[in-house]
């Protein structure tokens, strides 16, 4: 039921919806040193396009059913992997786009940034009307009768306003947080090759080479065998370490007999042979949410041997700088038994060399990074609040559950 002085529509009634096209590539004039932007699915987002990947030439656009569309444009991926379809984005600037995207160009009397709110809002809803079938795509004819709602145009605009004050300070905190991580990643090259040594306890910095050892002289292999000790299966993830496996693939796919998979302790730590996005050579982790959890037996497992020597957070924060990556490419081939995964050996894994510094020292480096860590994770908490504080708004105002004030009315 619409709010007062709202009315009921679709999208047909407030855009023009088209599609556009893509240019021949076995034509090198429509590609070749091109300047016209060109939008792909995968560039489709939740964002402001203010850039594309691909560009076409003039001639690529008026000899193809590309088409160009103008600043302000909303897009909506039709179909594409995984989470692509049902996305939205808005041009920023003129560009053209692949016959993936479908263009609303908005009416006059029809607020952009409002619609482009609403569009994000029903995300998963958009997602239901696909066709069904192997490939569950969208359609332009789809996409013209989705619902929407049609406030009055001052109304559409003071919800847009609102809004667009939560996605500055969102856009703020993720700028925030690439800065952070940068600025981290940096730190980790300079403290953890000893390019950049900080101060002892007694304020003097810290000197002396440090010491070339192989993993396998401060750590020892894990294979201790699960016979019922644990059925709590945990999975490597790039961004959030180990993780429990339905958490992190929604369901369980892990063979219904554990018995072959190994045991892992909190604290310990496991290596994944396979690529993942930010880890090329393949992730390192420590076990740090659960007491204990089984591994599958193509994970490379081990603990350190004396901790009043080796600090854990300082092996973990050097795993996670990507420098064991050269030594790991050397030893590493791409194994036969799946796409992707890295022909490790475990013997030449723990042979990898690297430089290593005194029990204080890695402390010291260890505190310095752990708290980067800190401020990092107090930002994305920062900007988890704001999605959750925007999502619960958009829920009451895009709906009209709550009116906006516009000159003193509702």
């Amino acid at each position: 039921m619409m709010p007062n002085g709202w009315e009921s529509g679709v999208i047909e009634d407030i855009a023009q919806v088209s599609s556009g096209g893509t240019p021949s590539r076995k034509k090198d004039s429509y590609w070749v040193n091109g300047t016209i932007p060109w939008v792909t699915t995968a560039e489709v987002k939740f964002n402001v396009i203010t850039d594309t990947e691909q560009k076409i030439t003039e001639e690529g656009l008026q000899k193809s059913s590309a088409k160009l569309y103008p600043k302000d444009t909303i897009l909506m991926a039709m179909y594409g992997q995984g989470k692509t379809r049902g996305q939205v984005a808005k041009l920023g600037i003129e560009a053209s786009t692949n016959q993936a995207c479908a263009a609303l160009q908005l009416n006059a009397g029809f607020n952009v940034d409002y619609y482009y709110q609403y569009l994000t809002s029903q995300y998963e809803n958009i997602r239901e009307l696909a066709n069904s079938g192997g490939q569950q795509n969208l359609s332009g004819g789809i996409v013209k009768e989705i619902q929407v709602p049609i406030p009055p145009l001052p109304e559409q605009q003071k919800i847009a306003k609102i809004l667009s004050t939560w996605d500055k300070a969102i856009s703020t905190t993720e700028r925030l947080i690439e800065n952070s991580i940068q600025q981290k990643k940096a730190l980790m090259q300079q403290l953890l090759t000893g390019k950049k040594r900080l101060l002892d306890e007694s304020g003097q910095r810290f000197e002396g080479e440090w010491e070339e050892i192989e993993l396998g002289d401060i750590c020892s292999r894990v294979m201790e065998k699960n016979n019922g000790q644990s059925t709590n299966v945990v999975t490597i993830s790039a961004q959030q370490g180990l993780i429990r496996q339905e958490e992190f693939f929604k369901k369980s796919v892990a063979s219904e007999i554990l018995d072959n998979y190994y045991v892992l302790r909190k604290g310990q730590f496991a290596y994944n042979k396979s690529y993942s996005n930010g880890y090329p050579m393949g992730a390192i982790k420590r076990l740090n949410r659960y007491e204990d959890g089984v591994v599958t037996t193509l994970y490379i497992c081990f603990e350190i041997k004396d901790h009043s020597k080796t600090d854990t957070d300082f092996l973990e924060q050097y795993f996670d700088s990507g420098l064991l990556n050269r030594g790991l490419t050397k030893v590493a081939a791409e194994g036969g038994r799946a796409h992707g995964l890295l022909n490790v050996k475990p013997s030449d894994f723990m042979a990898l060399k690297f430089k290593f510094p005194t029990y204080p020292e890695q402390q010291k480096i260890a505190t310095v990074l752990t708290n980067a860590n800190k401020e990092i994770e107090l930002l994305e908490q920062q900007l988890a609040d704001l999605q959750q504080e925007k999502k619960a708004l958009m829920q009451v105002l895009l709906t009209g559950k709550k009116r906006v004030v516009v000159d003193g009315t509702f």
